[in-house]
């Protein structure tokens, strides 16, 4: 395997990002992969380099460069502790349409290396990035093939960018892993995601004695089989779009 950091260029500074990608073959369909919450880590590296040995250019943007940070170290449980406090003031200083700028600019940089298609792209989303996800699907829908959300945040919202409304605005294949347990995506938004997705070959699927933040190894609420599963559906759902 191949890997390297490099800073990407954007419209609003730069995105240092990690890539990964097999040595041998190529190019590779694009993965983009956009991080939690807790921001860049060598967990999440360790994601990356799983999805890269599976045939795929995989990226790992920093979405919080914009406030000068990457690497926030570890998040307490306490909603009250400070780290937690300062992880959800970053959290909240991006959005949608910055995202997607970025996303703009990590297409661009892909579209300069040899190892990289494209033409055909991926996404997933953790956390707070499923929605980015489900949008890169839409905002770029000649080359975004399928987009993953793994206990997504926001995902049913009164915007238009609401990811429950996706499924009219792209012929992506769109994949919904969502904990059984989950304060930032209860029941009832999943229904509305269910519904949004109803007619379509979208899937919105509940792992069962799950909570947010399962498919994570260093997780306190990490579940192996729910994580294994995840990986399983994932890697069909690229394989159905992004290898034929």
């Amino acid at each position: 395997m191949i890997e390297h950091t490099v800073d990407i260029e954007t419209k609003d500074g730069k995105t240092t990002t990690f890539v990964t990608h097999p040595e041998r073959g190529g190019p590779f369909p694009v993965v983009i992969f956009y991080m939690d919450a807790p921001a860049i880590r060598e967990e999440l590296r360790d994601m990356a380099r799983r999805l890269g040995t599976s045939g795929y250019y995989v990226i790992l943007p920093n979405l919080y460069y914009r406030s000068g940070v990457m690497e926030l170290g570890p998040i307490p449980p306490d909603p009250d502790a400070p780290e937690r406090k300062r992880m959800f003031g970053y959290m909240n200083s991006i959005n949608i349409p910055l995202v997607m700028e970025d996303t703009k600019a990590l297409l661009a940089y892909a579209g300069t290396q040899k190892a990289a298609n494209t033409k055909i792209i991926g996404t997933v989303g953790y956390c707070m990035s499923g929605r980015y996800a489900v949008n890169a699907a839409t905002h770029f829908p000649d080359r975004v093939k399928a987009a993953a959300s793994v206990y997504g945040t926001h995902l049913a919202t009164d915007q238009p960018d609401s990811p429950h409304l996706a499924a009219g605005k792209t012929k992506a294949e769109l994949y919904f892993a969502c904990a059984e347990t989950d304060i930032y995506a209860p029941a009832e938004i999943i229904e509305e995601v269910k519904a949004g997705m109803k007619g379509s070959r979208n899937e919105v699927e509940i792992y069962p004695g799950t909570h947010h933040g399962f498919a994570f190894p260093k997780r306190p609420v990490y579940d192996r089989t729910a994580a294994e599963r995840h990986w399983e559906r994932l890697l069909a759902l690229y394989r159905r779009n992004l290898l034929a």
